[in-house]
């Protein structure tokens, strides 16, 4: 993956791991019918997606996905930790073998979503 250079959220997700091949795609369509007004490229080498700024993102690690936001909640990042998963600042980490945590995710997304569109318009 280090030698190729993907222009498009598919093509990340065609040449990475086959092991984290099926999370991704799941998480693109979570974030794509979120926001469907999301326009997803890639930026710093790995899928963004966009909405009136920077809405989310994520990456690949050797065995899990890192989810970027803008922020996390103490309500929301207790609720992940509580079910597994590890959170940074900015981050939530899902390992190949987790479920994306959906309804944390899509929370993240609409609140970032709002905030963006809200930013713009003053």
């Amino acid at each position: 993956m280090e030698d190729a250079k993907p222009k498009t959220v598919d093509e990340f997700i065609q040449i990475a791991p086959l092991e984290a091949q099926g999370l991704m795609v799941q998480l693109k369509k979570l974030i794509e019918t979120t926001a469907p007004e999301a326009i997803g490229g890639i930026s710093w080498n790995v899928p963004i997606y966009k909405y009136h700024g920077i809405l989310v993102g994520f990456s690949l690690a050797k065995k899990h996905l890192s989810v970027g936001v803008d922020s996390i909640p103490d309500d929301v990042r207790k609720s992940l930790e509580e079910k597994g998963y590890k959170t940074g600042k900015k981050t939530i980490q899902i390992k190949f073998d987790q479920k994306i945590p959906t309804r944390e995710i899509k929370q993240l997304i609409i609140e970032q979503a709002k905030l963006n569109k809200n930013q713009q318009q003053k």
